[in-house]
């Protein structure tokens, strides 16, 4: 699978789409950009050589960080919108894509089964979760917003950035909030808005949500779900018990965030954010001397903290749903599906070795390990020298720094001579990852032999 095979093949297919989308503009008189082709190709094949310079994130053997590549209708359909360059703040800016936008996240909104709702893209999760809480702030202000010790740093950071009160949960032994810590919070502080991580970043674990709505019916704050990572998982059919329940309650939230250009097939920056109430509308409301006056249509930036926002994005988003419909049973589904079962099965071969140490099944497409050692520190350092070894041999793993706490339960016979340790980590994100996992286990059990080979010596 090269890059080349990737994206040349449908070119033909955008030089096809181009020629119609001139056609729409046959009326005005004839112009040409103006430009130096031959400095042009020269520029562009020095990129192409600096462009090398990096991870093969499109490739099976690239199981490290969040990187899917986008499917190709994105990277087409984004193409060819750049051809008219849209901005999605107002209509003057974007019509079309604005109307692929307000189609767009009304599918997502329906995937949560929500009909009525309001929402849009922005650049990422960050701006996303960004909107969601200060909307939360503007309805509950001065109140505490709280998340796990495992969720996204953002969160924290962001309520620092809007001068937010936020507080940490603690964790559970599987990197769940803790519920008991939760309610003594609820019980002690002003609690106004309890984020919910549906695949938390390190681990992919995902909190308790049908015991959160229970707290909530008793203590009445909202609830934000930052499904940025997971969000597209409430399509898929082979999760386990717990996460299966987090992810049928999610249309009890007050706000969700979720990242098409994770598991969505999108190119970077496209988040999107969901209220359930689309009265909050209001709260955006602001004034602008000259841009709102093309059309008495709704203009997204009336409900955006963002102005300008890529209208190539929304035509990305839009017509990958038109190929690959957000519906249970359904291509993008079953391909999510595959994910998910590639990352069973490589934690299936993981735990019947006994080489390596797995604190607890992937509740996604996440898979957490160790080598096994006698010290929490030697652990560390052999999951170092693992992911180099590994990456020279073209297997591109990913590391992360764990508490203590969160492994001890579950890593025996270890002494910890360090409060955290050094774990390597693995996002199963493409579906052609369940037909490599053979490979990928096959590449990571030499490695793990070659590492204590030369330890040994």
């Amino acid at each position: 699978m090269s890059v080349e095979s990737v994206d040349t093949s449908a070119l033909q297919i955008l030089d096809e789409s181009l020629k119609i989308l001139a056609e729409g503009f046959d009326d005005l008189p004839e112009h040409k950009s103006i430009f130096d082709s031959e400095a042009l190709g020269n520029v562009m094949r020095q990129l192409a050589v600096q462009m090398q310079d990096n991870f093969p994130y499109h490739h099976p053997l690239y199981a490290g960080q969040m990187l899917k590549p986008p499917h190709p209708v994105a990277r087409l359909a984004y193409m060819l919108s750049l051809s008219i360059n849209p901005n999605n703040h107002a209509l003057d800016g974007g019509r079309a894509s604005s109307r692929l936008e307000k189609e767009a996240v009304a599918e997502i909104a329906k995937m949560y089964g929500w009909e009525k709702h309001l929402a849009h893209l922005t650049s990422g999760g960050t701006m996303a979760n960004l909107e969601a809480l200060w909307v939360a702030n503007q309805l509950h202000p001065d109140k505490t917003i709280v998340a796990s010790e495992q969720a996204h740093y953002t969160h924290e950071r962001i309520c620092g950035v809007l001068q937010i009160p936020y507080k940490s949960i603690e964790t559970d032994h599987l990197g769940r909030m803790d519920i008991a810590a939760l309610e003594t919070v609820l019980k002690e502080k002003n609690i106004g808005t309890v984020v919910v991580t549906l695949g938390t970043t390190a681990t992919g674990s995902v909190d308790p949500l049908p015991e959160i709505l229970k707290l909530k019916d008793k203590y009445g704050f909202r609830i934000h779900v930052d499904s940025a990572y997971g969000g597209y998982f409430v399509l898929v059919q082979n999760l386990d018990k717990h996460a299966a329940a987090s992810f049928s309650e999610v249309s009890k939230a007050d706000s969700i965030v979720v990242d098409p250009h994770k598991h969505g097939l999108q190119p970077y920056g496209c988040g999107c954010v969901l209220f359930k109430d689309p009265s909050v509308g209001a709260i955006y409301k602001h004034d602008s001397p000259y841009t709102y006056f093309s059309s008495d249509e709704l203009h997204l930036g009336e409900i955006s903290l963002e102005c300008s926002r890529p209208g190539s994005a929304a035509a990305a988003l839009w017509a990958t749903q038109k190929l690959l419909p957000l519906v249970k049973g359904g291509a993008f589904a079953t391909n999510l599906e595959k994910s998910r079962e590639a990352a069973i099965k490589l934690h299936a071969l993981l735990k019947k070795d006994d080489r390596f140490l797995t604190p607890f099944a992937p509740e996604l497409d996440i898979v957490i390990y160790a080598p096994r050692a006698a010290k929490a520190s030697e652990c560390s350092k052999l999951s170092q020298r693992i992911f180099k070894l590994a990456a020279e041999r073209n297997l591109h793993l990913a590391l992360a720094n764990l508490p203590r706490k969160l492994l001890e339960p579950n890593f025996t016979g270890i002494e910890w001579d360090q409060d955290k340790m050094t774990c390597l980590r693995s996002c199963l994100m493409k579906p052609e990852h369940l037909d490599w996992i053979d490979q990928i286990f096959s590449i990571l059990s030499q490695c793990v032999n070659d590492v204590r080979q030369i330890e040994v010596a």
